[in-house]
């Protein structure tokens, strides 16, 4: 697709945050699982798929005016989603300040005419793509601070897929 690009946004980790969920993934004994690359490590707020370049510039000026303050997330959980085969790290409780977030980034989106999804919000890190099952494992709560969002693009590249940061957008700090 001409002048597109494969975008979403995201909360993106900071170094800390990305080496705790690497050390995690690298814990679990599924060698058949295939493991998301520790650079790939994010949260999906909204996901929008090919974008036209002009729709895109419309949608970053229109995210400028969305505010948050910093909020934690706890991934407390392992999950295993049998129907896209992805094993993740979940939340007992979003953040309501997430859920509030992904609303905005939703509204946003759908006053340019982008269909998203229609389910509850659920936030969650992707460790594992094609698992079949849940490995046992105890696992203690990883804290994620969002300090922002990020547009990210999704690129095909030779080795598969890698997520590249377009923009950030910082929230207010008190």
């Amino acid at each position: 697709m001409p002048n597109t690009s494969r975008l979403f946004f995201a909360l993106w980790p900071d170094t800390k945050t990305r080496q705790a969920v690497t050390e995690l993934s690298q814990s679990i004994a599924a060698h058949e699982f295939k493991w998301v690359p520790a650079h790939n490590f994010h949260i999906t707020l909204i996901f929008m798929g090919h974008i036209d370049t002009n729709v895109e510039s419309l949608i970053r000026q229109s995210v400028e005016n969305i505010t948050s303050q910093p909020f934690t997330l706890t991934f407390d959980c392992l999950s295993y989603w049998s129907k896209p085969k992805i094993l993740c790290l979940s939340c007992r409780r979003a953040a309501p300040e997430a859920i509030m977030l992904e609303a905005a980034l939703d509204s946003v989106v759908a006053n340019y005419g982008l269909r998203t999804e229609i389910r509850p919000y659920s936030p969650h890190i992707t460790m594992a793509r094609q698992a079949h099952y849940l490995p046992e494992l105890k696992i203690e709560p990883l804290l994620w601070r969002a300090t922002g969002f990020c547009l990210v693009e999704s690129c095909s590249e030779p080795d598969g897929v890698c997520y590249k940061v377009i923009q950030h957008w910082s929230f207010k700090q008190d």
